[in-house]
């Protein structure tokens, strides 16, 4: 597929206005404040054998929207000689090491433990979110379901809930991220001051929302985040979970006024321009699933709210389409991540 949004110039200045509804922060405030109030963030976390010697796991559950049960596995490297007792929270402590948070892809849920090992190979701590309601078209499956999918909309999570902001699958989705970054802090092992969100695709729209909800967060870094430049994304592509919306809208005409205030209230530039974090981007110009233009509205505008200054940075692969850099750019995040937070 050859290049098809804007040229590299134009991208690299490319700060589009971003309409925002006059109520968006109060909205996600009272959301959050809603989640808080269900307890206490973790419920959980059970030692599971994965078969890995040099990594230990456990099987976590904690309260995300609507204090529903959410699950993630969490991971730690091994310590040398010896295998740490999960109660042993005290000697954890005294070796605390920083954490990822990593989000899931469009249609993932979390598989099985030892499918996803970078983070816990660089000496992260790594928590790995199931996505609620998803987990069926990709990869080995997910164990989170989604109680309140059941306003109008189509049958993928992209339209569940489309026509009503409070009633949209993503409201929930971006919940529990935020509520994963709580639980991951009360976790043994984890410093909590340094805890960063990783996604790619829809982890990277989830990712980058966690960075505008989350003021405290240490690091954020995406890549082709979903979510982002929805509006010219939805005119741009049939492709992925932007296509799933056109094709509702194609049925449903006369809700697209409805469905484009809903998607405002998850637009990733607005919770890019929130975030406080140093960031780390990465795009590939020839994404016809999260069409470039996003990215770069979001990287252009992070941090524009706040009045901090975070170190920021992107990588571009003109040749390369929704897969970005792939493992190239996972050894930027590394090195990054590294320079950023230590080892």
């Amino acid at each position: 597929m050859p290049a098809f949004d804007l040229p590299p110039a134009e991208l690299e200045r490319h700060r589009p206005d971003i309409e925002e509804p006059a109520d968006f922060d109060a909205f996600w405030e009272a959301t959050l404040e809603e989640a808080s109030a269900e307890g206490d963030p973790l419920v959980s976390a059970r030692p599971v054998e994965s078969g890995l010697r040099l990594t230990e796991t456990w099987d976590v559950t904690f309260r995300g929207f609507a204090g529903d049960p959410v699950r993630a596995w969490f991971s730690l490297p091994r310590a040398p000689g010896s295998a740490r007792a999960a109660g042993s929270s005290a000697d954890r402590r005294a070796g605390a090491v920083p954490a990822v948070v990593e989000y899931a892809g469009y249609g993932r849920g979390r598989g099985l433990p030892h499918e996803r090992l970078t983070w816990v190979n660089a000496g992260y701590a790594h928590l790995l979110m199931d996505n609620r309601g998803q987990g069926d078209q990709y990869g080995c499956g997910g164990d989170t379901p989604d109680p309140h999918a059941t306003a109008p909309g189509g049958p993928g999570p992209a339209v569940r809930g489309l026509l009503a902001p409070r009633d949209y699958h993503y409201r929930r989705l971006i919940t529990d991220a935020v509520r994963a970054v709580a639980a991951v802090r009360t976790l043994p092992g984890v410093d909590p001051s340094r805890v960063a969100a990783v996604g790619n695709s829809q982890g990277g729209g989830l990712a980058l929302a966690v960075a505008g909800l989350v003021p405290d967060l240490a690091a954020v870094l995406v890549t082709a985040p979903l979510l982002c430049g929805v509006s010219r994304a939805l005119d741009l592509t049939d492709t992925g979970p932007y296509g799933e919306i056109t094709a509702y809208l194609a049925v449903h005409r006369g809700t697209e006024e409805a469905a484009r205030r809903t998607l405002s209230y998850v637009e990733g530039v607005s919770f890019a321009r929130r975030a406080h974090a140093p960031a780390h981007f990465g795009v590939g110009l020839r994404d016809t699933v999260c069409p470039p233009s996003g990215t770069y509205a979001a990287f252009h505008h992070y941090a524009g709210l706040t009045g901090a200054e975070p170190a920021k940075e992107i990588h571009a692969y003109p040749f390369n389409g929704h897969e970005g850099g792939d493992a190239v750019h996972v050894r930027r995040q590394l090195d990054w991540l590294r320079s950023l937070l230590g080892p």
